[in-house]
């Protein structure tokens, strides 16, 4: 594998030019990809229904079809999962990406093709790995293993068809040299029960030469706590000396980084990606700059919806050529596996038009604004970032919820917070919040002014674990699955402090 590695290495870097021709034209890159997948899609059922064979612009396209959501797609799913074809997409799909929303028991079965696997999430992968590559030209990252803490697959009972986590899918169907790269065996990396899988993990890698770490914060670092209880190491360093990366995405690496830094121990890089269940959309370009490069060429279609559209009967949408910087818009795509403007559910924002740059800043069912203050995930990431350095504290996850007007209070923001390291005082971190919120959200600060609307922050420490077994009673412990942060409903808080008697 030594030898192999800067081969692939050498590969990786040439790419460079690719990168730089989508990301110097983009528009022109974008509209070549619709003309793409509409043409793909014409004689499928969806295509047929929605006169893909005469839908010849962008107007065009956005005028015949309307924005889905999961459940408009839905019944066109399961036909597919029941074995038919040439529904949404022109070619077989036997894999389904499984991605279950944090506030439902209700799981969602995303298709994922051939194409959508190679020009989509292998291609973008590379992209990431050129990228890479172009920052640290001396890299040895590919002369080691790669760990990824991913999530499982399962044989549906349904026709010859599998699904699973998003990640467990690109591992099954990774190139041969991707084998290579990667550790533990594939047996262990795919196991189910997440526990087991933790221990498994730990034991299977604690002794590899792990060069680079990819999955989400949380899970990630249960696993490198065992691994240092397995080899009893005080960093992550001792144990692998030659790590260099850690790959993340999914939830915001802020409130993680101090975690990550004093777990490991030494030098390393942290690299963001937007890898979702319906598409790899975006990747960190520079090492001092978080904001992820949008990937253009990859067979995916964007189209930005402002907030405000959301929920009205005809919404409307832009296209790059149209969108501002630090607006938050809703992403809806048309891809390569068969989603046709289709609304994703998260919300990004602009931080650069040239090239188009994007962080993630929430998701459209994820805030609160019980009373017009319009907290997002980003202004409670960054809030609660900010009380932890002033107080000393680490944190570990949350979540968030309005507490209604009353007759005796107004209303308030009830947090729930698990702590690695807890603040000496309490109080003293309810009020870093509350005034980190003010400076972040003009909203938020208007409404706490002389407690008109909200008083101060109600938070609450929750013992360790308490996150995890809540995880754990919705049958979603592990992989991708997450916390979900904000809630301008109170069910997630309710069942929680019920599960804690708080």
């Amino acid at each position: 594998m030594k030898l192999l590695s800067p081969a692939i290495s050498r590969l990786a870097r040439m790419r460079s030019w690719r990168i730089e021709n989508w990301t110097n034209n983009p528009i022109d890159t974008q509209r070549e990809v619709l003309q793409g997948l509409v043409a793909a899609a014409q004689y499928t059922e969806f295509g047929k229904k929605y006169n893909f064979n005469d839908t010849f612009s962008i107007r065009g396209f956005k005028e015949n079809v309307p924005i889905h959501e999961y459940n408009d797609l839905k019944p066109y799913i399961e036909r597919m999962m029941n074995g038919e074809e040439n529904i949404l997409w022109n070619t077989p799909i036997a894999w389904f990406a499984k991605s279950s929303g944090t506030s439902s028991d209700k799981s969602k079965f995303i298709p994922v093709s051939n194409e959508s696997l190679n020009d989509n999430h292998y291609q973008a992968s590379k992209d990431v790995l050129t990228t890479y590559y172009s920052n640290f030209p001396s890299s040895d990252l590919l002369t080691g293993k790669s760990l990824v803490v991913g999530g499982s697959h399962q044989i549906s009972k349904v026709a010859d068809v599998q699904y699973g986590d998003l990640s467990a899918i690109l591992m099954q169907n990774s190139p041969f040299w991707g084998q290579w790269l990667r550790t533990p065996e594939l047996s262990v990396a795919l196991l189910d029960e997440w526990e087991n899988k933790i221990e498994q993990l730990a034991q299977a890698t604690s002794e590899e030469n792990v060069t680079s770490l990819a999955g989400v914060p949380t899970w990630t670092l249960l696993l490198l706590k065992r691994i240092l209880q397995i080899r009893g190491k005080a960093t992550i360093k001792e144990v692998w000396p030659n790590l260099e990366l850690y790959i993340h995405g999914g939830v915001s690496f802020i409130p993680y980084r101090e975690q990550f830094d004093k777990i490991i121990g030494g030098d390393i890089n942290y690299l963001e990606i937007y890898n979702a269940s319906e598409g790899f959309f975006a990747g960190q370009e520079l090492p001092d700059d978080d904001s992820m490069l949008l990937f253009t060429e990859h067979g995916i279609f964007y189209e930005f919806m402002p907030v405000e559209e959301y929920g009205k009967p005809n919404p409307q949408t832009i296209g790059l050529k149209k969108v501002e910087l630090e607006k938050n818009y809703a992403l809806v795509i048309s891809t390569n596996g068969g989603l046709w403007r289709y609304l994703v559910g998260d919300t990004v924002r602009f931080t650069s038009l040239d090239p188009y740059k994007i962080k993630v800043s929430g998701r459209l069912k994820h805030y609160m604004n019980a009373f017009g203050e319009e907290v997002i995930v980003d202004n409670a990431d960054k809030a609660i970032a900010i009380a932890a350095e002033k107080t000393n504290a680490i944190v570990n996850d949350y979540t968030a919820a309005p507490v209604f007007f009353s007759e005796k209070n107004n209303g308030a923001h009830e947090w729930l917070i698990e702590f690695d390291r807890a603040p000496n005082n309490l109080k003293q971190f309810t009020i870093e919040l509350d005034s980190a919120l003010k400076s972040i959200n003009s909203d938020y600060e208007a409404k706490r002014y002389k407690d008109i609307a909200l008083r101060l922050p109600i938070v609450k420490a929750l013992p360790a674990g308490t996150f995890k077994e809540w995880l754990r009673s919705k049958g979603k412990l592990g992989g991708q699955h997450k916390i979900p942060r904000l809630s301008n409903e109170r069910t997630i808080v309710e069942e929680i402090l019920l599960m804690t008697h708080a």
